[in-house]
């Protein structure tokens, strides 16, 4: 299996800091867009899709500004994080989002972010 690379995708969106950050760290906020179903015990989030489930640890998280979570079953260099950014230029709020995968995997990947970030944008209103 070939390492995976670190990638990063940017969106900009029409909602306050605040707000996006309780969609991005929070089960019920999770639970909107990102997952069936999202527990959370002892620094892990538990997230189901259709009947299977996987575990996430926060290694960091910095309220209104980012969240760093490490899939249990993923080697321990790899993360993905939701950060968000005020744009100096246009105030707007940006969401970053920062994950691995396997270089020939990125496409797909991004494809896949992506509508899941139109699901969020759609539960905010943006």
């Amino acid at each position: 299996m070939s390492k995976k690379v670190q990638y990063e995708l940017e969106y900009p969106v029409r909602c306050s800091p605040g707000i996006l950050y309780e969609f991005l760290s929070t089960p019920a906020g999770l639970q909107e867009w990102f997952a069936d179903k999202v527990d959370f015990r002892d620094n892990v989030f538990s997230f189901s899709w259709n009947g299977s489930a996987e575990e996430a640890e926060v290694l960091e998280q910095e309220e209104e500004e980012f969240i760093r979570l490490h899939w249990l079953h993923a080697p321990k260099d790899e993360f993905f994080e939701f950060r968000i950014r005020i744009s100096d230029v246009t105030n707007q709020t940006i969401l970053i989002i920062k994950d691995f995968a396997e270089k020939k995997e990125v496409a797909d990947q991004s494809q896949l972010w992506d509508y899941q970030i139109k699901d969020l944008f759609h539960r905010i209103g943006n």
